[in-house]
């Protein structure tokens, strides 16, 4: 999964204080898109010191892999001749691995400055808080941490078969059923009744299959398999779904990315580990 970057180590400590170097890794974000090299790659730090005559002050810190640091740089800034602004779904395809997963954890950050730049209570500016991931009001003294989603993917089964939908705009690859955790859900309730929304299905006995974060949304995927309850029609949720269709292992479609949890668990299921 995109997350499994070994031998690289992923470090998410709050270093508010940490200088850039030369060679650290510069995330310039600004609006759902990320400024990429004509090669495809994330810029590094003496890049932007060069294009923009950007000092370290403008920089916030995000995290480091092995020693090497990632900073945000929030836009818009002009965008020098052969490079280009790549919508940040580009990170589902970009390699290394490490900084595929790098950037996806980057754009979670990167939204959440961007939508949090002004206390919701008393419309002050907000201010980062020296010694955590947050950011405090200096007027009210309301504290804003960054919000993670949680959500659910479930392998809907039946015997040998598996349940793979596709949405109706947006991602077209076949993919499982999936949704967000509401108030005062449990995953597990929230798994019984995206099921029973989207397909019009019952579910029973569920497993825990694993866990993913999901930068790209904001998220932290919970996946599961789950029994069909008893036979039963599918009926489509026309609003979002174009197609749900059962497939039996050996038919099973390939044509999902390999670092999603999603594959993942249709491979567990196609390997019947699930």
């Amino acid at each position: 999964m995109i997350q499994d970057i070994a031998p690289h180590h992923f470090d998410n400590t709050y270093a508010h204080k940490r200088a850039p170097q030369a060679t650290d890794y510069v995330i310039v974000y600004d609006q759902r898109h990320v400024l990429l090299t004509a090669a495809q790659q994330l810029p590094r730090y003496r890049d932007v010191q060069h294009l923009w005559s950007t000092g370290a002050n403008r920089l916030t810190y995000l995290f480091a892999i092995d020693q090497t640091g990632f900073f945000l740089l929030s836009g818009p800034v002009p965008v020098p001749r052969g490079w280009a602004l790549a919508p940040d779904n580009v990170f589902r395809q970009l390699t290394p691995d490490y900084l595929a997963f790098a950037g996806t954890v980057a754009v979670h950050l990167g939204e959440w400055y961007a939508q949090n730049q002004f206390c919701g209570a008393c419309g002050h500016r907000l201010e980062p808080v020296a010694t955590d991931r947050a950011l405090r009001c200096p007027n009210c003294h309301r504290t804003v941490f960054p919000r993670i989603s949680p959500a659910i993917i479930v392998g809907v089964t039946q015997g040998d078969q598996l349940l793979l939908t596709r949405f109706l705009t947006g991602y077209q690859k076949h993919t499982l059923i999936s949704g967000y955790t509401e108030i005062g859900e449990t995953l597990e309730d929230t798994v019984r009744r995206e099921v029973h929304e989207e397909v019009g299905l019952a579910v029973e006995r569920l497993r825990y299959f694993g866990s993913q974060p999901w930068g790209l949304s904001g998220s932290l995927l919970a996946g599961f398999f789950a029994d069909l309850d008893h036979a039963a029609a599918i009926t489509l949720e026309h609003d979002e779904l174009a197609e749900a269709r059962w497939y039996r292992r050996d038919e099973l479609p390939h044509d999902d990315g390999t670092r999603s949890l999603t594959w993942q668990m249709i491979e567990a299921f196609r390997q019947g580990k699930a």
